[in-house]
């Protein structure tokens, strides 16, 4: 009940009214007239031995510093000056002090393969003896209610406490020191009257290294910001060294992700080079363009082109993102400040930033920020007002990521080689040590950075043997069989019977040689394709194609092929929402100018021609699994700009995991509450087609970040097996793993010229995995240039109790099953499926397929 301080129980109760009634005792009265009956408290241990020494303190002269003018330091020796409830309240807190329960490592090993001697990006992070972060807690008497106030009187005592603090202004006190006594109270005066304030500080407990993740990362922004550099976004770039593309109006900014962290092996310090590639053209500037170049449609090109975008003011280095073009607001426009001032966007940026607005005509920016509000767990909505020209774009268009000339310039610079990174890694180290302010910043709470990266020993696993038809296989150290994938005949072959190419006069001569190699090509891949009906479209439009469509299809046709003149997302969205939902079929979409190099048409026409086979139901390769009725699933969301995020559900049906069920579902947020209805369809149609219920079933979820991996086992993980109770199928497990590939780390393989990129296989599951989750990384593909990004595997959920070499090996050999590339890819191919299949249906579909799609890869 409020106001009825906690009941305390145990040793500690028992001293406590031992003390109680010892103090109950008055004058003139001898201790055994008290209590004559009483037993003698048992000698105490643990937190009443802590309480029991600070009642002996009350009795030993102060010990400290010598009182600075106008205020005093005690120890609790001079507890005349603390109300009894003030004591009361200490005492139950003493009492109750415990150290930490300091939870033991996750540990995740595997040991099948090869070892071999790695590094990675991490620094270890250690403190220097008798130094730390110790907690206290902090309370005046009297009470003050003012932050400001007790930040004020906190700050005329800190020299007798080192001078280094991290206060809340609450209660609760971090220095990187212990002080003398558990209980230390100081006396000055209120700073506006005279009257007297005690200042009493507690301790409570020497916080673990891992308990300090918060207050580390902050010191390290301190130290980005004392080496010079500026955040932008979430990292810190250095924008005195940028690189100038001027040919591209380009620069590109170099700089660190930096993240202090508790692992398995100790709170290190993951540090990797970043680069941000800025555009020197500002907002203002593309408007001009699109202006000049868009005349008629001026303002709808504009909402295409910058709308989701993201721009950076240079005037304070933030970020915002386009939401909205306020075309009828301008800088003259006026604003109501915090003090509640009406001020116009001219007069505000000249008074603040000292920016004179040179077309005070233009058009504003919005931003739309969701915050939440304070004190309140309610969410409200923040607008914010920018100014085209102070605006600068950020990140490349599309039309520059399909320039091979933008990205081969741009790669000079931000493609780096795993001995560049450590050279970086060393050169951070040199210049933490290096700069005054940054070594104080460490020094003063005895924090040390080590030498050089951590050292680790990692596993290589055995290369995967490839299976192709008629009995061929291939095995390759790079995890490539792309010298083979058109050799070999396909595992299940699909004879192409009839199908039609649309085509415009202008390709004409393409769709022939097409049709040519078709027929000419696809024979040592064990696939039999008929001649074509070639159909001429009287135009480019994209009601020509519908037509078109609506004109030739029928229900013997199993694909239709359109080898389109340009590259047009409303084009090929309408191809594919009508040929994936009014009229399902398989569909092939070509740009000409692909098939216009004679040198590439005749690999480019082979890796279609497989393209094509996946996509009326067939198969190309499979590795061996040594595992019966298990199932894997892969999930994937895609989150479209203002619509419903689109979740792509792909799940196996073979025991070869060969075959793939594909459904979408639309929802509101990345974790939604459908999936038990996808998992049901998957069910069924992998009874009806093995006439048995899967036994295991795992599931690689993609797309969630480590703020959401709890949630994502409490909520998506009840929903599958709340599906299996209706079912009774109570056999079945279920495992749920994580998959992440947006990450930091970076893995190296020692080798006598330095450091490379490990080979395809390597696992890392020690060191630096996660202290409290079962996790991996995993190496599944060879990279030739810059450094290779390693996946990270997160076991939220395993009832099936799979063994870490099993799901290693698991893992490893379903990132081999990828059907659109003839070699390894980052993550399992389910999930890359459900990738593919929501960005499908998201972007161009926009609604849900047909269900006779459901058994084919139609959207590779």
């Amino acid at each position: 009940m409020e106001g009825k301080p906690p009941t305390t129980k145990g040793r500690g109760a028992k001293l406590i009214e031992a003390i109680r009634k010892a103090q109950e005792i008055r004058p003139g009265k001898e201790p055994s007239e008290a209590s004559t009956s009483e037993p003698p408290p048992p000698k105490p241990r643990g937190r009443a031995a802590l309480l029991q020494k600070l009642v002996e303190a009350k009795h030993k002269q102060p010990i400290g510093i010598e009182p600075c003018a106008g205020t005093s330091a005690t120890s609790i020796s001079e507890s005349e000056r603390v109300t009894p409830e003030t004591e009361t309240r200490v005492s139950r807190l003493a009492e109750s002090l415990a150290a930490s329960t300091i939870s033991t490592p996750c540990s995740y090993l595997g040991s099948s393969g090869s070892s071999v001697n790695i590094t990675a990006n991490y620094i270890r992070l250690s403190v220097e003896a008798e130094r730390g972060v110790f907690e206290y807690d902090l309370r005046f008497e009297p009470q003050i209610d003012s932050k400001g106030l007790r930040v004020r009187i906190l700050n005329m005592h800190m020299p007798k406490m080192g001078g280094v603090k991290v206060f809340d202004g609450g209660s609760c006190l971090y220095l990187p020191i212990k002080l003398p006594e558990v209980i230390t109270i100081f006396t000055s005066q209120h700073p506006n009257d005279d009257h007297s304030v005690t200042m009493i500080v507690t301790f409570k407990k020497k916080k673990r290294l891992g308990e300090c993740i918060h207050l580390y990362n902050v010191l390290f922004k301190r130290i980005m910001n004392a080496l010079m550099f500026t955040r932008v976004g979430r990292n810190h770039f250095d924008p005195h060294h940028s690189h100038m593309i001027p040919q591209h109006k380009l620069e590109v900014l170099p700089g660190y992700c930096i993240a202090v962290d508790e692992y398995e092996g100790g709170v290190m310090l993951c540090l990797d080079t970043q680069h941000r590639v800025l555009r020197t053209q500002s907002v203002y500037d593309v408007l001009c363009d699109l202006r000049l170049t868009c005349k008629e449609r001026f303002k709808e090109a504009a909402f295409k082109s910058l709308i989701g975008s993201c721009i950076l003011t240079r005037y304070n280095n933030k970020t915002y993102k386009i939401d909205e073009i306020l075309w009828d607001i301008t800088p003259k426009n006026t604003f109501k400040t915090q003090t509640g001032e009406d001020i116009s966007y001219i007069h505000y940026y000249k008074k603040q930033h000292d920016i004179d607005i040179k077309d005070i005509n233009q058009p504003l920016l919005l931003n739309k920020v969701t915050r939440k509000k304070a004190g309140s767990s309610d969410k409200e909505d923040f607008y914010i007002c920018l100014v085209p020209e102070l605006c600068f774009m950020t990140g490349l268009t599309d039309e520059m990521r399909s320039d091979f000339k933008v990205m081969k310039d741009v790669a000079q610079y931000t493609r780096v080689t795993p001995n560049q990174r450590l050279k970086a890694m060393m050169q951070y180290i040199k210049n933490v040590r290096n700069n005054p302010q940054s070594h104080k910043i460490l020094g003063e709470w005895g924090l040390k950075l080590e030498d050089g990266s951590i050292d680790l020993q990692a596993r290589v696993l055995s290369p995967e043997t490839i299976i192709f038809g008629g009995n061929n296989e291939a095995i390759s150290d790079k995890a490539d069989w792309n010298n083979v994938v058109c050799k070999y005949s396909c595992l299940g072959p699909v004879d192409l019977k009839r199908w039609v190419i649309f085509y415009t006069a202008r390709d004409t001569n393409y769709a022939r040689d097409f049709a040519q190699n078709m027929c000419r090509l696809t024979g040592p891949m064990g696939i039999n394709v008929n001649k074509p009906e070639l159909h001429e479209l009287r135009d480019d439009r994209t009601n020509s194609y519908i037509e078109a469509i609506n004109a030739v299809v029928s229900a013997d046709i199993q694909v239709l092929v359109f080898i389109c003149p340009t590259s047009r997302d409303d084009r090929y969205a309408a191809i594919k929402r009508k040929c994936c939902t009014s009229i399902p079929i398989a569909t092939q979409v070509i740009n000409s100018r692909t098939l216009s190099n004679p040198q590439k048409v005749r690999s480019i026409t082979q890796k279609i021609a497989l393209q094509i086979n996946c996509k009326l139901g067939g198969t190309l390769w499979m590795v061996r699994f040594p595992v019966k009725t298990w199932m894997v699933i892969g999930i994937d969301v895609y989150h479209s700009q203002g619509n419903k995020s689109v979740c792509g559900f792909v799940g196996s049906l073979n025991e070869n995991f060969t075959r793939w069920f594909s459904i979408t579902i639309f929802q509101e947020r990345e974790l939604g509450n459908q999936l038990k209805v996808a998992f049901a369809k998957l069910l069924e149609r992998f009874h009806e087609i093995n006439g048995t219920f899967p036994q295991k079933i795992i599931i690689f979820r993609d797309g969630v970040g480590d703020g959401q991996l709890a949630h994502c086992r409490d909520y998506e993980v009840a929903q599958f097996e709340e599906c299996l109770k209706k079912y009774e199928l109570d056999n079945t497990k279920i495992c749920m793993v994580v998959v992440q590939k947006r990450i930091n780390t970076r893995l190296f393989l020692k080798s006598r010229d330095g450091l490379e990129n490990p080979p395809p296989g390597t696992i890392m599951d020690s060191q630096i995995t996660r202290r409290n989750w079962y996790d991996f990384f995993l190496v599944p593909q060879n990279v030739r240039q810059g450094t290779v990004t390693p996946s990270h595997y997160v076991v939220v959920y395993d009832a099936c109790q799979i063994k870490p070499d099993h799901m290693q090996m698991l893992a490893y050999k379903l990132c081999h099953l990828y059907y659109n590339w003839p070699g390894t890819i980052r993550v399992p191919a389910p999930c890359q499926y459900a990738h593919k299949l929501a960005q499908l249906v998201g972007i161009h579909i926009r609604s849900e397929p047909s269900n006779k799609l459901m058994d084919r890869l139609y959207y590779l």
